[in-house]
């Protein structure tokens, strides 16, 4: 059986306020097509279909043509993820099923398989873990007491199915071994959002999502990453899916497609005129950037100027290297004989990086003046 393992398509998202649907649209027909090319049978969805509870409207259009289209090649199973909301994407899963679009949030279905061609495959959706203490009995508040109970229940239904039955997990959780980025959400409870890989031993393969990242924590438990990248952090990722093709003897093979890439992202730092003279930089000229500046003083319109040269800038940090020696005297120190007015007019200095005006002054010392006459009334 030829499975291909996708998660975290974050419909709806944007990039530093870029849209991002035109890159979304090209990730789904460049799913499609690889669905198509590479004879996949089964689809895998791992949570996060959407960014938010409530996604826009052109997300959830362009996630029903998704579905739509890729269910004419596969079948396709999916779970909820911690972005998306349970109760709104699970609406119809019954009756998608008989398109075969296997749309699993609701975490009284953990244990109940679907059946594709003598393989089960089980769904677990994101667990949040008070939710299922409670009805599960669960002796402590933690995603992996969680995610051991759903998979104690998926053993306890393999274990009753015929020896050598092939099975597939789908889940939706940080399990150790994973490499974050800085664009997933924080799931931790009580500052444990780890789950240790060992939690799914016994099945033939995991196919994890939550990690931005493709990474494999063992042969047989991955994470394939989001398809889009969606932090800086991910400026080194490959991004794409993973094609698992799983024997009857529970063997597998393993390819990384890549997806395409709607725009390439760096990140640079240094001084404001090294970065617009320096031409090693030329060919970071139409990726997306993430800029921090090094100068002593803040430059005059620095975005404004990089863009000049960098028109995707989108991110600009000031981290001054100031040369000499740091001052670190107290701000008591700093500002000790100097009278109201230089201060402000040093922070004029600062903000503008010229001398305050004449007028600038004058303003200042009215404001210092009428603030004074309404502490004396």
């Amino acid at each position: 059986m030829r499975i291909l393992h996708t998660s975290d398509w974050h419909l709806g998202r944007s990039f530093h306020r870029e849209d991002l649907l035109a890159a979304q649209r090209a990730f789904v027909d460049h799913l499609e097509a690889t669905v198509r090319d590479e004879g996949v049978d089964v689809l895998l969805v791992s949570g996060d279909l959407y960014d938010r509870a409530l996604p826009p409207v052109d997300a959830v259009r362009l996630c029903n043509e998704a579905l739509g289209r890729l269910s004419a090649h596969a079948r396709i199973v999916l779970i909820a993820g911690n972005h998306d909301s349970a109760h709104r994407l699970g609406f119809g899963a019954s009756l998608m099923d008989a398109g075969g679009v296997h749309l699993r949030t609701d975490p009284a279905t953990v244990g109940e398989p679907v059946l594709i061609d003598g393989t089960a495959f089980y769904p677990i959706p994101y667990l949040e873990p008070e939710l299922v203490r409670d009805p599960w009995e669960l002796a402590e508040r933690s995603h992996a007491a969680a995610l051991g109970a759903a998979m104690d229940r998926v053993r306890a239904d393999l274990a009753a199915r015929p020896a050598g039955t092939r099975s597939v997990v789908l889940a939706h959780a940080f399990v150790t071994g994973g490499a974050p980025s800085d664009s997933e959400r924080d799931i931790s409870v009580g500052g444990s959002a780890h789950v240790p890989a060992s939690v799914f031993d016994g099945v033939d393969y995991a196919a994890l999502g939550h990690l931005h990242g493709k990474w494999a924590v063992t042969p047989r438990v991955r994470y394939s990453g989001s398809p889009i990248a969606y932090s800086f952090s991910e400026e080194h990722h490959v991004k794409g899916y993973w094609l698992i093709d799983l024997r009857d003897d529970g063997t597998l093979d393993d390819r990384f497609v890549e997806a395409p890439v709607p725009r390439p992202l760096a990140r640079l730092r240094g001084r404001l005129d090294d970065l617009l003279d320096d031409e090693a930089h030329e060919e970071l000229v139409g990726h997306w950037l993430q800029i921090t500046l090094t100068d002593p003083q803040r430059p005059a319109n620095p975005m404004e100027r990089l863009r000049a040269r960098f028109p995707h800038a989108l991110v600009l940090n000031f981290e001054p290297d100031r040369d000499g020696a740091a001052d670190d005297r107290t701000w008591s120190d700093r500002v000790r004989g100097r009278s109201e007015l230089e201060v402000a007019g040093d922070f004029v200095t600062e903000m503008t990086l010229a001398p305050a005006t004449a007028t600038e002054l004058a303003l200042l010392r009215e404001a210092f003046e009428e603030c004074r006459d309404k502490e004396v009334s």
